[in-house]
């Protein structure tokens, strides 16, 4: 089972608001997930990012890939390098 630290689109149409998930990656984007571990809000500029940086990185350690959105994410706010 691979799983894969994700975004997962929310909000109005032209208006995304994004959760960021674990889930499993054989689930489609938008469907069943672990955990939610924060969120990111594309809308307000700067982009207001949401996140709990101790269940990523334990997560993490579990051996859960972020995705290359997501990465950057977690580089901004600090939580891996």
């Amino acid at each position: 089972m691979s799983v894969k630290i994700r975004l997962r689109r929310m909000g109005a149409k032209k208006a995304p608001f994004y959760r960021v998930v674990v889930a499993d990656s054989r689930y489609p984007r938008d469907g069943r997930f672990i955990e939610e571990i924060g969120t990111y809000n594309t809308m307000k500029n700067p982009p207001e990012i949401n996140i709990n940086g101790d269940k990523a990185k334990e997560w993490i350690a579990k051996g859960a890939q972020p995705t290359e959105t997501v990465r950057s994410i977690l580089k901004k706010t600090g939580v891996i390098d």
